[in-house]
Formats: C-alpha cells, structure tokens, sequence
C-alpha cells in the first residue's frame, strides 16, 4: 500500500486527509493519506523516505513551501518560476517539486463568476504561497498588485521575482477591488489581522484559509457588505491536481465533494 503525507507546521487544521482517503476510496486506489506535523530539521529524512520508496509523494503546507527545495533533484517550471512547492512527487528515480498552488487559486477565481481582468489586487502576507497568486492573478490578467506584509523586507524580496509589484506599508490600504489574506492569521478562530477595512465596502474579500471555514477577516469584510470568498474551491482544485500527478486519474469534484469539507 502506497503512502502519501502532507507536511506542515501547524498541521492540525489541514483537511488533506480527508479530501484524499475520499477520493482513493472512490477510485479503489491501494493507498492511505496521513498528516505529519515536521520542523525544518526533519525535511532531510522525508526526502530520504521518499528516496527509499517508504513514502510514494507528499504536499507541502505552511512554513515549508521554500524550505523543502533545497533537499529536491529538480523543480517544474511552475515551482521554478515562484521558488514555491507544495507537491512533491518521483519521476525517473528523482524527486521532483511541483506547484499546483496557481492553478487551484486560478481556477477557483474563474469559476467564482467574477472578473478581476483589468481590476487591481491587493494580498496580505509574503509567505510561500504568494508568489502563487501573484503568477494566477497575472494568468487573470488583474491590472496591478500589490503586495502588503508586516516585515516590509520580506516584500520586497518578491520584487527580484516579479519586477511589476506595488508595496505599501502594513496599516496603509491602498485602492484594491480584490483582497486576498494570504498570511496564517485566521487559523485560529481569534485571529484578528490588526488593519482597518471599516471604510472600504462593496469589494471581493477572499481568504485562503478554509477551516475555519469563516474568518474574522471575512465576518468583518461581510459585515461591511462586502462579497467573501474562503480557500476551499481552491484547496480542492490544487488537491486535485496532487492527486492526478500521482494516481493518473482526474478525481470528481462534485457536491459531495464540496459538502465533505463543510
């Protein structure tokens, strides 16, 4: 029986395992999905296990998206291009980091019904995952981006990948149309991120947090009438592009599907 694993810190909260025991069940696959919660010193040894075929491929979570890289043979053009991995997978006896972070976020956009060709695009936070969105925000052909962190300096090392960012300072909030919270802060239902949207109504709120499945980040966006997206269209579409790249089969997603995260 194959193993696969997602990674991460914390790792508590992530409904990986759920998403994919589901769809293996469905498909008859001989395989079980796990969670591991790991610290950078225990990377080395996933890759060797991956290595020595204990563990048929994993995906990566918070904080390891860069971290994972250097212990990899090769990267895909997707991972290359954002310095991001949060699919790990052999191929020809290497192990190879991919990134189906893009397409999950990009599809989910699209198929929300809402254009954001041509409108401006704010995100908060410059973890792993942010070069992610700036390259599907690119793909939807948004106008501008801008990037906002607490640690201005952590910002502006996603200039040396994308030349075209705006920065603003943590508290400024500049003109956006869409807002995406791409930090941490939300995983826990306290969670508050200390800036003031009070005087900014009738834009597009999305979280990449799903579980929660309503943030205060969103409730507050809500209460001030405007539209809130979560990150579960998105978690579920970058969940099925893992599992076609281990499984070769295209998993369905349907209402059942959808419910199975509620």
């Amino acid at each position: 029986m194959k193993k696969y694993l997602v990674i991460g810190n914390p790792i508590e909260h992530s409904l990986s395992p759920k998403l994919h025991n589901f769809w293996i069940k469905k498909n008859n696959i001989s395989a079980i999905y796990d969670r591991e919660k790991l610290t950078n010193n225990d990377l080395e040894d996933l890759i060797l296990k991956i290595r020595k075929n204990q563990i048929s491929g994993a995906n990566v979570t918070v904080p390891f998206k860069k971290e994972v890289i250097s212990y990899l043979d090769k990267l895909s053009p997707e991972s290359e291009n954002t310095k991001s991995v949060n699919t790990i997978y052999v191929e020809e006896e290497k192990i190879i980091g991919h990134n189906t972070d893009i397409y999950g976020f990009e599809f989910a956009i699209r198929n929300l019904n809402f254009d954001i060709s041509n409108k401006k695009a704010l995100i908060l936070g410059a973890g792993g995952v942010v070069p992610s969105i700036i390259v599907a925000l690119k793909n939807l052909n948004v106008s501008n981006i801008i990037v906002s962190n607490r640690t201005k300096e952590k910002a502006e090392h996603l200039k040396i990948l994308f030349k075209n960012l705006t920065l603003v300072d943590w508290g400024e909030i500049p003109d956006f149309d869409i807002v995406v919270n791409a930090t941490s802060v939300g995983l826990n239902e306290e969670d508050y991120i200390d800036l003031d949207f009070s005087k900014v109504k009738g834009k597009f709120f999305y979280d990449l947090i799903y579980n929660p499945k309503e943030t205060r980040f969103l409730k507050t966006a809500q209460n001030f009438e405007n539209r809130i997206e979560n990150g579960k269209k998105m978690f579920i579409y970058q969940a099925a592009a893992a599992f076609k790249i281990w499984h070769g089969i295209n998993p369905e997603i349907n209402e059942e599907v959808i419910r199975l995260l509620d």
